[in-house]
């Protein structure tokens, strides 16, 4: 049995030998007087060696009763490292990174293999620009021809109130300058793959690929037009709501990359784009849409998943647009 340096076994072992010393003068003459039999000194030697582990018994105790206030005194052991998600989330909450968080809106449809590489390259690049963000990947599930203009509009429905302004930013279309700009655009929309700057397409009005907008803003224009099944001429429609939103447009300044500004991983061999015009499509596509936009959006989420890619996390939106075909009816090819 263990004891602790506080327990008594010591009082009552100096007791008894105080009792013993007592009786040795009344005993000694006898004890050394009489015979010395077996039994005499088996009990001499089964005393010494109660006194011998008594001995050990105290002084053990003592040690580990001395130990245990060491260690309730001793600090305790720093927690593990974090793991680099934990860093990078504790880095996102630092005060250097601005106040502001932005929705990365990626219209897509089976473009799996750009995907693994948009993601993770994004997500690293604006990290070291100390850009607070989320990348919602709104994937066209529907049988209907692709409509990135209204996926896009889904983007910013289902962005949530805890970001503040948008990319809409094409899959295929990659930043190669860290000088570019994805901060907030405060003072109107910021077009980052500006016509100086983007590999293919160089006219003044074009704002495609990548346009930077505050919600505010893009609520403004009423988002964009829900009519372009297919692609194309929705930025070029989406540049006529600007204006008449008497938004001023930006571009980057002083980016002397050229045309290298931006990979364009698309490869037209492989996938080819829908731009079939049919039907009344043909003269439709370039007028002004008035009224469609935000308020006329039709749309069902249809699943919603959380998705790493390289260690870079994003948000896959399955979307099921709807369609009016007495008012597009292009929506399906015929």
């Amino acid at each position: 049995m263990m004891y602790s340096s506080r327990r008594k076994p010591v009082l009552y072992f100096k007791e008894e030998r105080r009792n013993e010393i007592s009786k040795v003068p009344h005993q000694q003459e006898k004890f050394l007087t009489g015979k010395c039999t077996i039994y005499k000194l088996f009990g001499l030697c089964m005393v010494l060696v109660l006194v011998s582990l008594l001995w050990l018994q105290l002084s053990c105790s003592g040690d580990l009763s001395s130990g245990t206030h060491e260690d309730r005194r001793a600090p305790r052991q720093p927690p593990p490292p974090p793991c680099p998600a934990d860093h990078q989330a504790s880095a996102a909450d630092d005060p250097s990174w601005g106040p502001h968080k932005l929705a990365l809106v990626v219209p897509f449809r089976e473009r799996f293999e750009e995907l693994l590489v948009f993601v993770p390259y994004m997500h690293t690049f604006l990290n070291k620009k100390k850009i607070r963000h989320k990348i919602l990947i709104i994937n066209q599930v529907d049988h209907y021809r692709f409509n990135r203009a209204s996926l896009i509009n889904v983007g910013h429905m289902e962005s949530g109130n805890d970001t503040d302004y948008l990319a809409m930013h094409d899959v295929d279309l990659l930043p190669q300058n860290e000088a570019l700009d994805y901060g907030f655009p405060e003072d109107g929309p910021f077009h980052v793959a500006s016509p100086e700057l983007h590999p293919l397409y160089h006219y003044k009005t074009y704002v495609g690929g990548i346009l930077l907008l505050t919600k505010k803003h893009y609520y403004m224009c009423n988002g964009m037009s829900n009519r372009f099944w297919g692609w194309g001429r929705e930025d070029d429609e989406f540049y006529r709501r600007l204006r008449k939103a008497e938004l001023q447009l930006f571009r980057p300044n002083g980016i002397t990359t050229g045309y290298k500004t931006f990979i364009h991983i698309h490869d037209p061999a492989w996938r080819k784009r829908d731009q079939k015009r049919v039907a009344s499509q043909k003269q439709e596509q370039f007028k002004v849409d008035p009224e469609g936009g935000l308020t006329n959006l039709r749309y069902q989420v249809d699943s919603r998943q959380e998705l790493t890619i390289s260690g870079a996390p994003c948000t896959i939106i399955n979307t099921k647009l709807e369609c009016d075909q007495s008012l597009t009816p292009w929506c399906l090819l015929g």
